[in-house]
């Protein structure tokens, strides 16, 4: 049961963005965004690179600048390899054909 973070690696919008996961539930995860102050309006139903999007994975875009506090806050820091792998083993992320990974 656990929050992580990748490193805000990835540009959009004129900005650099981490993704926040949770690697067991959609609940553990909107539950640390919550107590985060992070909007819900973040919440992405895929990774970014995953397009088109679908109902699998629970990525929350974070913008560069909260992802020292979101840390402070008990956010483990992992590589995006390890978001990707965390989603797939929890059953939470779809593959790029909508089939589920893993």
């Amino acid at each position: 049961m656990t929050v992580c973070i990748d490193p805000p690696d990835w540009p959009g919008h004129g900005r650099m963005w981490s993704h926040l996961v949770s690697d067991l539930s959609y609940a553990e995860l909107h539950a640390f965004s919550d107590r985060s102050g992070v909007p819900r309006g973040a919440f992405e139903r895929d990774l970014p690179h995953s397009r088109p999007r679908s109902s699998g994975g629970t990525p929350i875009d974070i913008p560069s600048h909260r992802y020292a506090e979101l840390v402070a806050a008990g956010a483990v820091e992992v590589s995006s390899r390890e978001v990707v792998r965390l989603l797939t083993a929890a059953g939470l992320r779809r593959r790029k054909g909508g089939g589920v990974s893993g």
